[in-house]
């Protein structure tokens, strides 16, 4: 578990899957991904963070209020996929509860990942994607030092013409951690 001022990343709970399948399933949320995502679904990608962290140490791990140990999102690291043109590389990304956006959560949970693999993983650098006209997520790469390559791509897994399928890529340095 990594602790934040505010925050838990932890490992999955079996509790955390429905409110998982209910933020997947949410269009506001799942505005910037091709489609929203069916409960099954999102199940199967719960049940894959979930053994990723325990077979590695590490992955996409839930976020959690302190507080009140509340599932608010996920938030980690992961093998970019094969076919990114950047590829072999190490991603992070968030995706957080609607209910949660605009407090800081995401980047708080973020920076701490970014010091994970850096600190725990000495990883040389950690990229970040999304598409284009996702300026919220650009804005919370920037916050936590990222910087825009310049160097667009189209998504493999999607189609040329799909309006999601231009992407930003941003990279990130031990040095360049803010």
């Amino acid at each position: 578990m990594i602790e934040t001022e505010r925050l838990y990343l932890r490992q999955w709970r079996t509790s955390d899957f429905a409110i998982f399948a209910e933020m997947n399933a949410d269009l506001e949320v799942m505005k910037y991904f091709p489609k929203p995502l069916s409960p099954k679904l999102s199940d199967v990608i719960a049940n894959k963070c979930s053994q990723l962290i325990k077979d590695k140490g590490w992955g996409f791990w839930v976020v959690s209020l302190k507080e009140t140990d509340t599932f608010i999102g996920m938030v980690g690291l992961n093998q970019a996929h094969a076919d990114m043109s950047f590829a072999p590389a190490v991603e992070i990304a968030w995706r957080l509860h609607k209910d949660y956006w605009g407090q800081g959560y995401a980047t708080e949970a973020a920076r701490a990942s970014l010091n994970f693999a850096f600190d725990t993983l000495a990883l040389d650098e950690v990229v970040a994607f999304t598409a284009v006209i996702n300026e919220h997520s650009q804005l919370i790469m920037q916050r936590i030092g990222m910087i825009n390559t310049q160097q667009n791509f189209y998504h493999p897994m999607l189609d040329s013409n799909h309006p999601l399928a231009e992407h930003v890529l941003y990279k990130i340095t031990p040095e360049q951690r803010s």
